[in-house]
């Protein structure tokens, strides 16, 4: 059965919260983040939390956006109410952020596109990161994601999504399980 996918734009947020943020500071910042979508066309997806374990470079948190495309994705960097958010309710509760985007795609499927559906109600994102040495791009990295791809067909049960995508000369991919 032949599957129909979109392209879609994936953009990946991680946060380093200060460490003498509060509970109710947290909740705020991340509410506001939350409620930005609404104030945002073009964005079909969020879900944002705290990152679990250990996060390289002290990563406290993450927030994840999908985007019907890249243009969409370049108002988000001009949106004046989410610059408000980010400026009155995350900045000054974080010391440090950085920002992932990449094109992707997705099963065309109204449920996949907008994560929505019983399926998307539960879990845990897992997102890996991945820097490839330059003398490794070529046929090797090819084969480093082709397995994740095929891990990701073997083991419907356990990873409902995955979407994968190169920035610059790093390779993100991002699973839902």
């Amino acid at each position: 059965m032949l599957i129909c996918s979109r392209e879609v734009v994936e953009h990946i947020c991680l946060l380093k919260a200060n460490k003498n943020i509060s509970e109710d500071e947290e909740k705020e910042m991340l509410d506001y983040l939350y409620t930005s979508q609404y104030q945002m066309r073009g964005m079909v997806a969020i879900s944002l939390g705290q990152i679990s374990g250990e996060a390289k470079e002290d990563y406290t948190h993450a927030v994840f956006m999908r985007f019907g495309s890249k243009e969409d994705l370049a108002k988000l960097y001009e949106n004046p109410p989410y610059l408000q958010v980010m400026k009155k309710h995350v900045l000054p509760y974080c010391h440090g952020l950085m920002n992932v985007d990449y094109e992707s795609e997705v099963e065309d499927d109204i449920l996949h596109i907008f994560r929505k559906g019983e399926e998307y109600n539960y879990g845990v994102e897992f997102v890996l990161l991945i820097a490839f040495v330059e003398a490794a791009i070529g046929e090797a990295v090819e084969d480093a994601l082709m397995s994740l791809q095929e891990l990701t067909e073997e083991h419907p049960s356990l990873i409902l999504q995955c979407t994968q995508g190169v920035w610059k000369t790093t390779f993100f991919i991002h699973y839902l399980a």
